[in-house]
């Protein structure tokens, strides 16, 4: 690890990451942060949890890719960790159909909380593009410079591993299919599961737990307990 090192961040995710943290577009990010809050804007989720989701699944550990869009923009919602709210806060509309969809696949019943950090200690980077946004303000902070990050991510996934699957829901997360290398990876793609889309069929059935769970096993590898 640098000596250098200034950003809150798994060591192995840093040391893979390190050129990316020295482009002008990161210093750009880290300005416009600081500058907002200056300006009283309230930011989700706080500094200490922007990069929960590498310091919760190191690069090495990452087995399952979950790629969200943004963080939630309501109070106390946002932890790092994408469609995962802390415990005891209600679970969004999109993390009710997720649970659904797991119940209907494996014959889970899942826990009231929506918590997904269980997940994250397994293997599943649960990956939002954007890591920030303005409270009340969705995808507020798509084009800060976050998505340029996180693409890094997942072509350094795609180039440095091998036999990660990734879930893409929906249209915006299935554009980043063309970032991973598919002779080396597995993509399973659907409709997200948002209200707007589970309810035109877009979502329920895709199995992509059981599924995900198959291509482990076929890999010698331990499958997810998705059990929240």
């Amino acid at each position: 690890m640098s000596a250098s090192k200034k950003v809150n961040i798994h060591d192995s995710w840093y040391e893979v990451l390190a050129s990316e943290f020295e482009q002008p577009y990161f210093s750009v990010i880290k300005q416009f942060l600081i500058k907002e809050k200056k300006a009283g804007k309230t930011i989700y989720p706080s500094g200490s949890l922007i990069f929960n989701a590498f310091n919760s699944t190191p690069f090495d550990e990452v087995k399952v890719v979950i790629l969200g869009q943004d963080p939630y923009h309501g109070p106390n919602q946002a932890m790092g960790l994408s469609f995962s709210v802390p415990k005891g806060m209600p679970k969004p509309p999109s993390l009710e159909n997720i649970y659904k969809e797991i119940h209907d696949d494996i014959g889970i019943s899942m826990s009231s909380s929506g918590d997904l950090q269980a997940w994250a200690d397994q293997g599943v980077l649960l990956l939002n593009a954007g890591l920030t946004v303005e409270a009340h303000k969705a995808n507020s902070h798509k084009d800060i410079g976050w998505h340029k990050f996180t693409d890094a991510v997942i072509r350094k996934l795609s180039s440095e591993r091998e036999g990660i699957i990734f879930l893409l829901w929906g249209g915006f997360a299935k554009k980043k299919a063309s970032l991973i290398d598919q002779t080396k990876h597995h993509v399973l793609t659907s409709g997200h599961p948002s209200p707007l889309s589970a309810n035109r069929g877009y979502w329920f059935g895709n199995q992509h737990f059981s599924k995900t769970n198959e291509l482990l096993k076929q890999q010698g590898k331990t499958p997810i307990n998705w059990k929240a």
